[in-house]
């Protein structure tokens, strides 16, 4: 490709970022601290849903690694409004077919040989065509071991080593804007983030990882019937072509399909989500991009209409993510909790993930935790859903100031794994609108407990010595505060309200900053029109001093203050 058409995509990512910037200063910095936030605070949804789907058309647009850069900021919903993430959560990873000719060239560069004497025939109509690569089906000329001859080529697209240069040169750039501006850097990681998305993207056009992922997987389902894993032809596959068993069936959202074959929906749902907390909980290792287009359902045996034997079959192992023990152990701490529904547990598992912020309430989150047991243990995807409004205002009222607070900070792993959990509830409520998933995790839950507690007896010395810690200190804790309410020092901490007399103080000094401008600024045109040059000057520069004043320091302390 030529560089010309190269530096003209870095330039229109550029270009784009940059109206972006300018925009949200403008809205959020400039009309802010004029006394205008309200302005801004009013249009922030409608602003953030237009850039997101400005976003969107220029991924799609400019397709490849850009598609895949939308559906990486639609999952940070830790650092990113809802109103982005949403609109960029439908981005699809579809883009047009590339020409046959070039695919062809590119696959038989890697082989080392003319498809024709690789394959004994070679569909030039793609199967599916991606954002990084395209499928096309084939047959080989000498039967696998395994018996079979019928394969799928996954062939990546040409040039797509120098975009992924190329865009991640450009958002490289961008992130090192965006951390210089001090609200984005305190709560953001910028430059980590990119290095995440670098690594991920640079993994998934690496088929011969794909190919030794899709291994492991099949090592780690080695005797469970119901799961399979396309076998890889390692002979016909090179970094950038990968050939592999041909297992397309009966795609996982076609459940007119699924039921026609005469297969339970909701035994499926319930294999699914077992195949997922055994890759979570267990191997550490699991598929992370469980669309529709990955997952099939494949009959065995058995005619439409009849209880028919099946398997779930899983493709495509670009993506895939891994849970250390470290992870495990605190994920495995938050099922565990949430099967037993212990809310004191399930902080404590979220201090093991290190997720929680330094200022976290941390009681305040176990109040919380404990409200969410109330109000949805137990409930199926149809109850939750006809939750009243009621509840749930009053439930987001009560603890507005934590929710707002965002205490949790996550790492992409683990938001990976919320992403694919998130799609995967999705998947068992389609096949299953009765799917009850407290139901199906308080038993893997038990089992773990009994796990636990069968390996290591250390865990009940270690829960009633927490028991015996906190019946101790109680006496001293109740004699200090009798001790404080005697002394009249007792205090009641109310960061709500010392939150609302802030942003009473910063609007009073504003007011008065905006009420100085407006009177210098009238006054020096009327001095004007009068023809009173000298007195017109001095007061345009009382205007001019009191606008910076407005600007830089009416704001009060923005750290202390920061909503």
């Amino acid at each position: 490709m030529k560089s010309s058409r190269l530096r003209a995509r870095y330039w229109r990512i550029m270009f784009f970022f940059s109206t972006v910037a300018v925009n949200f200063t403008f809205w959020e910095v400039v009309l802010t601290r004029l006394g205008l936030g309200f302005l801004a605070r009013r249009s922030r949804a409608r602003r953030y849903r237009d850039v997101a789907a400005q976003f969107r058309a220029l991924a799609i647009r400019m397709g490849g690694v850009m598609i895949k850069v939308g559906q990486f900021l639609s999952s940070r919903l830790d650092v990113l409004p809802v109103e982005i993430t949403d609109e960029l959560a439908g981005l699809q990873d579809e883009v047009p077919a590339e020409k046959f000719a070039d695919i062809r060239r590119l696959a038989e560069d890697d082989l080392g040989a003319p498809l024709s004497e690789k394959y004994e025939s070679f569909e030039e109509t793609p199967l599916a065509a991606a954002s990084l690569g395209q499928v096309h089906r084939a047959r080989l000329c000498v039967k696998e071991e395994g018996g079979f001859c019928d394969v799928v080529v996954k062939i990546q697209r040409p040039s797509t080593h120098l975009f992924i240069y190329v865009y991640l040169s450009a958002l490289g750039g961008v992130g090192g804007w965006l951390q210089k501006y001090p609200p984005v850097a305190k709560r953001v990681d910028v430059p980590s983030l990119i290095e995440e998305f670098s690594t991920t993207i640079r993994e998934e056009v690496d088929y011969l990882a794909e190919g030794r992922n899709a291994e492991i997987f099949t090592e780690n389902f080695k005797g469970v019937p119901r799961v399979h894993v396309p076998r890889v032809v390692w002979t016909h596959t090179t970094r950038r072509v990968l050939t592999l068993e041909d297992v397309f069936a009966i795609k996982i959202t076609d459940y007119d399909a699924i039921s026609a074959a005469g297969i339970d929906r909701g035994e499926v749902a319930r294999e699914l989500l077992d195949t997922y907390l055994k890759q979570i909980f267990e191997d550490g290792f699991f598929h992370a991009d469980p669309h529709p287009g990955n997952l099939f359902v494949t009959p065995q045996s058995g005619k439409a209409g009849e209880k028919t034997a099946w398997r779930l079959t899983f493709v495509d192992f670009g993506m895939v993510g891994r849970v250390p023990d470290t992870l495990r152990n605190g994920l495995r701490e938050m099922l565990v909790a949430t099967g037993l529904q212990d809310a004191s547990r399930l902080v404590r598992s979220f201090q093991t993930l290190h997720v929680l912020l330094p200022s976290t309430d941390l009681k305040q989150l176990e109040q919380m935790s404990a409200s969410m047991f109330d109000m949805f243990w137990g409930k199926s995807m149809d109850e939750l859903r006809q939750l009243s409004p009621e509840e749930m205002f009053k439930f987001a009222d009560r603890f507005r100031d934590l929710m707002y607070g965002m205490p949790f900070q996550l790492p992409q792993n683990l938001l990976m794994l919320g992403r694919t959990v998130a799609i995967l509830s999705g998947m068992c409520t389609g096949l299953d609108p009765e799917f009850n998933l407290w139901n199906q995790l308080a038993p893997y839950a038990t089992k773990l407990v009994s796990q636990e507690v069968g390996s290591n007896w250390r865990v009940w010395l270690d829960e009633a010595g927490n028991i015996l810690k906190e019946l101790v200190a109680l006496p001293s804790k109740m004699s200090r505060i009798l001790a404080q309410i005697e002394r009249g020092d007792l205090t009641v901490q109310m960061p709500a309200v010392s939150r609302q007399m802030a942003y009473v103080a910063r609007a009073v000094n504003r007011l008065a900053a905006s009420l100085v401008f407006g009177a210098f600024l009238i006054g020096s045109v009327m001095l004007f029109d009068a023809g009173k040059m000298l007195f017109a000057w001095i007061l345009a520069a009382g205007a001019g001093l009191s606008l910076v004043w407005l600007l830089f320091f009416s704001q009060g302390n923005p750290r202390r203050f920061h909503p």
